[in-house]
Formats: structure tokens, C-alpha cells, sequence
């Protein structure tokens, strides 16, 4: 089948879109808000292989539980998930945790312990606390203040997160808060992951203050308000999600298509960039020269080719690479260099009656050294209002990548049932379990990740009218996700006015 998309001078921008998660579903939100606000006729295909949009973002209404499959929230200090959801109409929908409860715990030699208060991530705000937590030894607590003397790391392109915390804090504090926090976010090695690509801010207090401690004190003391909120191992505050799952932004955003434009269950085979009709070498854009304007012919496994104005791969990047390698390799290469690791999670319902511990806290993470086979758990009854009936529990379980690639529903509750029993003591079975898998989902940002990056994208500035989007390059997180199909929205409209001077 060939046609779909006519090539008529004075037609409409014509633009492809693969991929339905949140960040292709951001791409076509701005890039329809955009096209009403100048006046520019646009036709939008947007290519889904699965049989709904969403992505990741998966949530389960069942016996009044809301229960999510992927991300359970989104940080609010990052603007554009707020923004979006907001634009989408979602403003009531937006909750923020429970007030109750705000800490967390790490499991450690059979016991669940507090993790101390302002402790963020990777170094604490806060040295009483700190100085009081059973979860470090004497030694290890020493170890960690000697940062406050210790001077300013080297200055090397880049370097990893258990590089950083180990030079500054120590072996044990690694092992026993950074490593499992970050497993929490990333569920990656620390030792692989770039500090400059997921905790840059970290970086910049060193090089700021010297001591990462003295920088979180100070900004302490700069914002009263964060000092006063009391929380552990997160600034919990920042959290928020939509009160009736976040699939109710991606469902609401969908929606929102133009009839037609969305088609489930179809996946790009082949993308070609086709010859500038009008040999032009280049023609001033609204940012400066450009590349002739490019069209591009997409094929689909379904049968069909057309031809697009612009191109945006919103998959990723080990999805997007063999798409781009007919027509330029080392882009193709510098995509299937970013590493993805595959993640699952098990969300359990129980009778609160059976479960004995006070769930005082938002949930737990689990240390590697503690050779479990949980990664964390979070208490998502008690974290976010309106996730369960009063009389019931909802627990949402994260398995390493290891553990849930391959593995059947069925394998992954017994597993997560046997840490529960020896963790919690929960020894009843759910009235409700539902598991997710999600295969090669989570882009790892290793070492050199920010050089890959600058690399694609002067690739991509070859190639006009093709753009990205996506976990795969500048952040994990929905509002990351989110900006990133923004972009690339800005990226091909910019490019709009020199299709048209072409044509």
C-alpha cells in the first residue's frame, strides 16, 4: 500500500511520529499546539507497534486499588510533566504524597532501618541524624565526614557514581545508602553509570564548595522551607502523580489525536531520506542555516510506505539505531552504544489485618550486599492517597533486570512473596497480584554517556527533519521524557518554512 501522505506543493507539513509512549505522545501534543498557533496545516502519523499507547506507563484500576505497572510519580522541580499535564487538563488530578510517613527505610542484616533524615541519595543534609543512623558503622560515619575536609576531586571528563561516592564518603556508604537508592532510579550498576549524566548536582557542589556535605548545608540554610520538611533518603515533597493513575495523561493525550493518526499495532521497518527535489545546499532557517530540506519515505511491517516532511523516533535508542544505519552508521552505532537493562515490578493487595508491620514509612530498598533478590518496595498505600481501600495494603515490588528478564508472572510473585514473608513477615497470600515486565526499558547513562550524546547529535544535524525523543539520551524520568519529545517537536516545525520555500 502506497500513498497515505501526498507530496502537493502549498499541502499540509507532514510528519511521522514511532512510538506512542509519553514522549512521542508529548511530540504530538506541541507539535498540534504549535501548528494551531501559526497557521500551519500539519498531517501527523503516529506509528505504535503495541496495541495501546503509553508506553511504560500502565496503571490498573481493580477492586478500587489504583495500581501502576511502570513509574508510579514524577518530580515536580523538573517543569515539564507538571506543564504538560496541566495543558492537558489534568490540573485536579494532580496529587502529591501523603504528609504522614515521609521516610524510608533500607534493609539491612534482617532488620528495616530508617534511612536519616535529609540523607539525599548520595551524601546528607542533615549530621545529627546522620551521626545517630544504625545503618553505617563508626568507621563508616567517619569515613563519610571526611568529606568536609577532604579537597576537590580531579577534574576528569567524567567519572562513575560509586567512583564519586567512594572518594568522597567511602566504601560503606556506597554499599549501604548510595548503591541501593540509586538501584531504586536506575537499577543499574553504580559502578557503570556516568555521575555527570544522572547526579550532575552533585558534581557542581563539589566543585562549588569543595564539601558536598558543606554544599547541602548551605543550600539548607538558603531555602528554610526544604530544611523544615523533616524527610528521608528523598525530597519526598517533589513527588507527585494524577490521582487517578498516569495512564490518565497518556489516555487524555491520545485522545487528543486527530482521528486516523494513531495507528496501533503498526511498526516502522524502513526509513529512507529522499533527495532535496530542489538542489538546494542549504536554506536559512528560523536558527541559522540548514541542510536543503529533506523527505523521508517510511515503510511499515504492515505494508504501507509514504513519504513525511519530518521523521521523530520516539523509541529507544537501541530501537531507533537499526532504522537510521542504512543511512548513516555512526549515528546508528553511537545509539546501540547506549546500554538498556530490563526491569519488572510486582504490586501485591493484602488485607491490612495480615500484614504486621506498622508500614510506617514509604516503603524500602534493598542493599546488593544483602544478596536478595528485591531491589525495593514501596508502600504505595500509604505514599500516595486514594492507592487502596482503608481496610487494605497495596505494595508495589522492583526486581533487578537479571532476575525479571525471562522470568513468567507466575516466578516472579513466588519470588517476590518469599522476600515479603522474610521481610515483612507477611505470610498470607494476596487477595490481588499483578506483574509487569518490561524488556530493555531502562536506558543506563554509563560513564562517557554526555560525550555519546553531544556525538548524536551533531550526527543528527546532518539529517534534516529527523529527530529523536526518548529516554535514551538526556534523561529517565517522565518530565525527561516529556522535554525530550518537546524538543523534537521544536526541532522539525523549525524546519517547516524551509520545506515550504522548497516546495
Amino acid at each position: 500500500m502506497t500513498g497515505a501522505l501526498p507530496s502537493t506543493v502549498g499541502g499540509p507539513f507532514r510528519v511521522v511520529v514511532a512510538g506512542a509512549g509519553v514522549a512521542g505522545l508529548a511530540c504530538v501534543h506541541r507539535l498540534l499546539a504549535l501548528a494551531r498557533e501559526r497557521g500551519l496545516p500539519l498531517r501527523l502519523t503516529v506509528l505504535e507497534a503495541a496495541s495501546r499507547p503509553g508506553g511504560v506507563i500502565i496503571t490498573d484500576r481493580v477492586d478500587g486499588c489504583v495500581i501502576e505497572g511502570g513509574p508510579d510519580c514524577f518530580v515536580s522541580d523538573k517543569p515539564w510533566g507538571l506543564d504538560l499535564c496541566r495543558r492537558a487538563g489534568l490540573a485536579d488530578e494532580i496529587v502529591g504524597t501523603a504528609t504522614s510517613h515521609r521516610r524510608s527505610f533500607v534493609y539491612m542484616r534482617g532488620r528495616l532501618l530508617p534511612i536519616p533524615e535529609g540523607y539525599q541519595l548520595l551524601a546528607p543534609s542533615r549530621m545529627l541524624p546522620f551521626t545517630m543512623t544504625p545503618i553505617l558503622s563508626l568507621r563508616g560515619k567517619l569515613r563519610a565526614a571526611c568529606d568536609l575536609v577532604l579537597p576537590r576531586g580531579p577534574r576528569v571528563p567524567d567519572e562513575s557514581l560509586a567512583s564519586f561516592v567512594r572518594r568522597r564518603f567511602g566504601q560503606e556508604t556506597l554499599e549501604r545508602l548510595a548503591q541501593p537508592l540509586l538501584a531504586g532510579i536506575y537499577n543499574a550498576d553504580p559502578e557503570r553509570l556516568s555521575l555527570r549524566a544522572t547526579m550532575p548536582r552533585f558534581l557542581e557542589l563539589e566543585q562549588k564548595h569543595r564539601s558536598v556535605i558543606l554544599g547541602l548545608l548551605r543550600d539548607r540554610r538558603r531555602s528554610p522551607a526544604a530544611a523544615s520538611t523533616g524527610v528521608s533518603g528523598a525530597r519526598y515533597p517533589l513527588f507527585v502523580t494524577l490521582r487517578s493513575g498516569l495512564q490518565t495523561l497518556t489516555d487524555r493525550l491520545a485522545a487528543s489525536l486527530p482521528p486516523g493518526s494513531l495507528r496501533l499495532g503498526t511498526t516502522m521497518a524502513r526509513l529512507e531520506p529522499l533527495a532535496d527535489a530542489t538542489g538546494r545546499e542549504a536554506i536559512a532557517g528560523p536558527a541559522g542555516p540548514v541542510r536543503g530540506a529533506s523527505r523521508w519515505r517510511v515503510s511499515t511491517y504492515q505494508g504501507e510506505t509514504f513519504e513525511a516532511d519530518a521523521a521523530i523516533l520516539a523509541l529507544p535508542a537501541c530501537a531507533a539505531a537499526p532504522l537510521v544505519r542504512p543511512f548513516d552508521e555512526r549515528l546508528a552505532h553511537l545509539l546501540t552504544a547506549v546500554p538498556y537493562g530490563s526491569a519488572a515490578t510486582v504490586s501485591l493487595v493484602y488485607r491490612r489485618t495480615d500484614v504486621a508491620h506498622p508500614l510506617d514509612g514509604f516503603g524500602f530498598v534493598v542493599p546488593r550486599c544483602e544478596n536478595r533478590r528485591l531491589v525495593a518496595c514501596s508502600f504505595s498505600s500509604v505514599k500516595f492517597p486514594g492507592r487502596a481501600p482503608g481496610d487494605r495494603v497495596l505494595l508495589r515490588a522492583f526486581l533487578d533486570g537479571k532476575t525479571s528478564e525471562g522470568a513468567d508472572p507466575a516466578r516472579l510473585e513466588r519470588i517476590v512473596r518469599d522476600e515479603l514473608r522474610d521481610i515483612l513477615g507477611i505470610a498470607s497470600a494476596p487477595l490481588l497480584v499483578r506483574s509487569y515486565v518490561f524488556a530493555r526499558a531502562m536506558a543506563q547513562y554509563e560513564v562517557g554517556h554526555l560525550e555519546r550524546v553531544q556525538a548524536v547529535e551533531e550526527r543528527l544535524a546532518r539529517h534534516a527533519g529527523l529527530a529523536l525523543a526518548g529516554n535514551g539520551l538526556r534523561g529517565v524520568g517522565l518530565p525527561d521524557c516529556v522535554r525530550s519529545g518537546e524538543l523534537a517537536a521544536d526541532s522539525v516545525l523549525a524546519t517547516a518554512r524551509v520545506v515550504s520555500l522548497a516546495r
